[in-house]
C-alpha cells in the first residue's frame, strides 16, 4: 500500500503510507494502520498485503517487512497445531494468538478470525466473542458467511468493532461444502455471492476476503463495492491478497494451487537444526565464547 500518510511523506516515506516498516534508529515510529486507510488505499488503487500470523516472533518479523496488515487465522488449528481443519480451534486459542501478536505488532493491522462456533447464534453470541479478541488487541474481527451474518456486521460495527468478512470457500463450512472446493462457479453461484457481499458491505463490513472464487466474479465484487476486497485464489483484480505465512514463505513441502512460495524457510531451518545437532555432537559447540567464568 503506497498511499500518501495523513500528513505530507518525506522522501524516506516513499516505499509505504504510513512511513518505513522498519525505521532507522531515532526515526518517528511508522504510522499505524487504521481500518479507514483500507478503502482509502482502494480509491488510490494501491494494493493491500495481509498475511496470516500466530506467534509474537513470526509478526514482528511480518510487521517489519511491512505487511500492511496481519491475520490471526484459526488456520492456527491446521498450520499450527495439528487439526485436519479449522473447526476444533477454541476461542481461548485465538485469544493467547491474538494477543502474542498484537504485542509485536507496531504498524499493520490487526484483524482477528471469531472461530467457529463463537458467532452463529447471533448478534449477542458474536459481540461477547469479539470483546474478548478485542480487548486481547485485534483491531478487527473476521467472521465466515453472507447474508445470514449481516445483522451481526451490523451490530459488532454499532458496538465500535469492525468487521472484515469471508466469502468463497469458508474453511467453518468445509463440511457443508463437500470439501475444499472453488465457490462462484456458474451464473446462479455467482449472483449469490455477489449477493453477499453487498449485503455484508452495507452491513458496515471495512473488507471482504474472497477464498477460492473464480477470477471473474472476484473482479465484479470488487467493481461493485467501495470497500476493498482480499483475494486468496480469487485471482489477481481484488484490491489486496492474503496468504497462509508458512505457504508464503515455503515452510512445507506442500502448497495450495493459490500460493507461490516467495521463500524455501522450511528448509533453511532443517539445516540450521541440522547443524546445530552436528556441532553439538562433535564437540564444536558451545566453545568459550558461549559460556561464563566464574
Amino acid at each position: 500500500m503506497t498511499c500518501a500518510p495523513d500528513s505530507p511523506a518525506g522522501p524516506s516515506d516513499a516505499a509505504s503510507p504510513y512511513g518505513p516498516a522498519a525505521p532507522a534508529p531515532g526515526a518517528r515510529p511508522a504510522r499505524p494502520v487504521r481500518v479507514h486507510h483500507l478503502t482509502r488505499a482502494k480509491e488510490r488503487g494501491e494494493r493491500l498485503t495481509m498475511l496470516t500470523a500466530y506467534d509474537a516472533v513470526t509478526a514482528r518479523i511480518l510487521d517489519e517487512a511491512g505487511t500492511d496488515m496481519l491475520l490471526v487465522g484459526d488456520s492456527i488449528g491446521n498450520v499450527m497445531l495439528g487439526h485436519d481443519t479449522t473447526l476444533p480451534v477454541e476461542l481461548d486459542e485465538m485469544v493467547v494468538a491474538t494477543r502474542s501478536v498484537a504485542r509485536a505488532t507496531t504498524r499493520a493491522l490487526v484483524v482477528a478470525d471469531l472461530p467457529f462456533g463463537t458467532y452463529e447464534a447471533g448478534p449477542e453470541q458474536a459481540l461477547a466473542s469479539a470483546v474478548r479478541l478485542m480487548k486481547a488487541g485485534a483491531n478487527a474481527v473476521k467472521l465466515e458467511g453472507g447474508r445470514p451474518r449481516a445483522h451481526t456486521v451490523q451490530a459488532l460495527g454499532e458496538a465500535g468493532i469492525p468487521v472484515v468478512g469471508h466469502l468463497g470457500f469458508t474453511p467453518q463450512s468445509v463440511n457443508r461444502l463437500g470439501g475444499f472446493r472453488v465457490q462462484g462457479r456458474g451464473e446462479e453461484a455467482a449472483e449469490a455471492l455477489v449477493a453477499d457481499a453487498v449485503a455484508l458491505a452495507e452491513a458496515g463490513a471495512v473488507a471482504i476476503v474472497l477464498e477460492m472464487v473464480p477470477e471473474p466474479v472476484a473482479a465484479r465484487i470488487t467493481e461493485l463495492l467501495a470497500i476493498p476486497t482480499i483475494g486468496i485464489g480469487a485471482g489477481a483484480r481484488c484490491d489486496g491478497q492474503v496468504l497462509v505465512w508458512t505457504d508464503m514463505a515455503g515452510m512445507t513441502d506442500w502448497a495450495p494451487r493459490f500460493a507461490r512460495r516467495f521463500g524455501r524457510v522450511g528448509p533453511a531451518l532443517r539445516q540450521a537444526a541440522q547443524a546445530y545437532g552436528d556441532a553439538v555432537r562433535e564437540g564444536s559447540f558451545p566453545t568459550s565464547e558461549h559460556s561464563f567464568d566464574s
